[in-house]
């Protein structure tokens, strides 16, 4: 099983779209072999150094945390319903209004789609804010994400990470 690595007042939080069957078995977050999560994070300027799944807890250490918007595991993420995440509204909700993390960063537009009751969305920063938080959309990590390369998904995230700088110090 696959829990959140929550704590109050995030810079971000990292949101998943459900657990892969290989980090549901593991218990650690984006552990399959094709998930680029870790390399791009290092590497867009969240972590100074790559971490490893098993190491997933330490993301805590820079102010990020890792969370699901469904929680039942499947191989892909097109397995789930529309009302899986429907359903997952609710206490999602209620844990991002209990955290209050300062971002919310879907890796995706699938479940911010349902969240948001949007049909279009651009990538990067959402006009509104969830639960109190400021929205940033990026394309997800998974291997069988094969829309964006390394680079565009580095590229991406590292404009993410530069809004988070530049609102760290105003």
């Amino acid at each position: 099983m696959l829990t959140d690595i929550i704590t109050n007042n995030l810079t971000v939080i990292f949101c998943g779209i459900n657990p892969g069957l290989k980090s549901s078995e593991d218990g650690h977050h984006f552990s399959g072999r094709s998930n680029r999560f870790w390399k791009v994070l290092h590497e867009a300027g969240f972590t100074p150094h790559q971490i490893e799944a098993v190491n997933d807890r330490s993301l805590l250490d820079f102010g990020y945390g890792l969370t699901t918007a469904v929680e039942r595991p499947t191989s892909r993420a097109d397995e789930l319903s529309k009302e899986e995440f429907t359903q997952a509204f609710e206490s999602f909700s209620l844990k991002m209004t209990k955290f209050q993390p300062k971002y919310i960063a879907f890796l995706g537009k699938a479940a911010y789609k349902v969240f948001s009751g949007k049909k279009q969305m651009e990538w990067g920063l959402q006009p509104e804010d969830f639960c109190g938080a400021n929205v940033w959309v990026l394309p997800n990590t998974s291997g069988l994400n094969r829309g964006f390369s390394l680079d565009d998904l580095v590229i991406a995230y590292g404009k993410f990470y530069l809004e988070i700088q530049d609102n760290t110090f105003t």
